[in-house]
């Protein structure tokens, strides 16, 4: 990847433009373990704070070497981890600060949505919580984490808990075609709260969005995007599915070429 001329990383493409994604794959969102819905969470914080990205690989590098450290069978030493740890710290607590502001403004803006054809999501953070001290935390927890072979407080003990405000039921309890409503809206929501936060429209990315929609959602999602404006990308494998969809740039991929359709 280049920008303006000289190369560059992909997560410095956030520092330009944000970028929004929904895939199949996220269809088991909400039945997984929570490393997936801490990396959808972040992916969401980094569309609005493009400093998440850096925040989140010094924490993680630090968080490794400690966890090197402790396996240690002679014993690690006590300043090195001491200085990892605040490393951690100072990386891990802006990385719950974020996601916390990030987690607030979208429950406020999902809660204030009028009900329609998609469900209300109502999200929250769960797990770990941040307590003001990460570095004395971890520096207590040396023996437990050493035992365990991991860090068992921080931001990556984190979760993300969606809830059907509609019918005040928890995601994972809720049918495939409520969780695919629930990520849709959720998307969709923190795409307008991006739209604000960096007066554009974030580029979305919706791999077979219309799949899993019955004729009345499908429309309705077609006319919310026209409305919202931004470029939009959406894929699928049935060219009928988005027949409802209005002015379009329509492209048929096959045998390894794109065409326009």
């Amino acid at each position: 990847m280049r920008i303006n001329g000289a190369a560059a990383s992909a997560s410095s493409l956030s520092e330009w433009l944000a970028l929004l994604w929904l895939t199949p794959q996220l269809d088991r969102l909400f039945s997984e373990g929570a490393s997936a819905r801490r990396r959808f969470l972040d992916r969401l914080v980094l569309a609005r704070e493009p400093a998440h990205a850096h925040h989140a690989a010094r924490y993680e590098a630090a968080m490794r070497a400690r966890n090197k450290l402790l396996a240690e069978p002679d014993g690690a030493d006590p300043g090195w981890l001491s200085a990892l740890e605040a490393g951690m710290a100072e990386h891990g607590t802006a990385i719950a600060e974020a996601r916390s502001r990030t987690v607030a403004a979208l429950a406020e803006r999902l809660a204030g949505q009028p009900q329609g054809p998609f469900a209300r999501a109502g999200i929250a953070l769960a797990g770990w919580a941040p307590t003001g001290d990460l570095a004395a935390e971890l520096r207590h927890g040396r023996g437990r984490d050493a035992g365990a072979g991991r860090a068992l407080a921080g931001p990556h003990r984190s979760d993300l808990a969606v809830t059907h405000l509609d019918k005040n039921q928890p995601a994972d309890l809720c049918s495939t075609g409520e969780q695919k409503a629930l990520l849709l809206a959720l998307v969709l929501a923190h795409a307008d709260l991006v739209a604000e936060d960096r007066s554009a429209r974030p580029i979305l990315l919706l791999d077979e969005v219309a799949a899993h929609l019955d004729p009345r959602r499908r429309e309705a999602l077609f006319d919310r995007l026209a409305v919202a404006g931004g470029q939009v990308w959406m894929t699928g494998t049935e060219p009928a599915l988005f027949d409802a969809v209005g002015q379009a740039t329509r492209l048929d991929i096959a045998n390894g070429s794109i065409a326009p359709d």
